[in-house]
């Protein structure tokens, strides 16, 4: 629970027919972050995400389509600035990420160290093992970033990221809706935001399919250096 005076804190949940997970995912947060609010984004879903959110009295915002994890977030950022929020965290539906990382998570941008905390795999050594090519990516756009920002990011597609009200006040209007990876991290910092990293541990997805098939996992460096691109012809804001 927070100390009375700190930002009132938001867990958000982007799900995409993540009705096996979800349960174990909302159950582990009550258990090991009891009392933190948490919004599940229902991008779409086929199945019964909605209800089995709602049946645990969790807040469900629904997208009627497929939208994509980077505007499932956005929607998830409005939200919480809506109700007044002054920090919000990311965390995947499929169980990878541990809720006992939050307050380590938290804590840079409670104390205004930084603006967004990244939950890394790799800023410090950890049992994580990412398939090759997927690490591979991570280390073609750990360079972009740092090419491009200066600043070097170890983990730049973890999904489990703390976000303080400003940069929510700016996502909610102007956000990569697709994959917001590497160029939502090359934006934030051209816009003259911090980021920081704090060592995290994370697991196998609970259940049901990963986002990363062979198709997306081939797609996905183009998709996000053509992303990038479009980011750096962009003036900062």
């Amino acid at each position: 629970m927070a100390s009375p005076g700190t930002p009132r804190v938001l867990i958000i949940i982007p799900a995409l027919n993540e009705e096996e997970s979800l349960p174990v995912t909302l159950a582990e947060v009550a258990r090991k972050a009891p009392g933190r609010p948490v919004l599940v984004v229902d991008d779409g879903s086929r199945d019964a995400t909605p209800r089995v959110a709602r049946e645990r009295g969790v807040a469900v915002v629904s997208h009627a389509v497929n939208l994509g994890v980077g505007a499932a977030l956005q929607t998830g950022f409005r939200w919480a600035v809506r109700q007044g929020y002054g920090i919000a965290v990311q965390l995947d539906a499929d169980g990878q990420h541990d809720p006992a990382y939050l307050d380590a998570l938290l804590a840079p941008v409670i104390a205004g160290a930084c603006d967004v905390s990244i939950g890394s795999r790799y800023v410090a050594r950890t049992g994580y093992r990412a398939p090759r090519l997927r690490r591979l990516g991570m280390l073609l756009f750990s360079g972009v970033v740092r090419a491009t920002t200066g600043q070097r990011i170890t983990d730049t597609t973890s999904g489990f990221r703390a976000y303080d009200r400003e940069v929510m006040e700016v996502c909610q209007h102007d956000f990569p809706k697709d994959l917001p990876d590497a160029p939502l991290l090359i934006d934030l910092a051209r816009r003259g935001f911090r980021l920081a990293e704090v060592p995290v541990e994370m697991r196998a997805r609970e259940a049901g399919r990963s986002f990363y098939t062979l198709g997306k996992s081939l797609y996905y460096p183009y998709k996000n250096m053509l992303a990038s691109l479009m980011v750096l012809l962009k003036r900062p804001g």
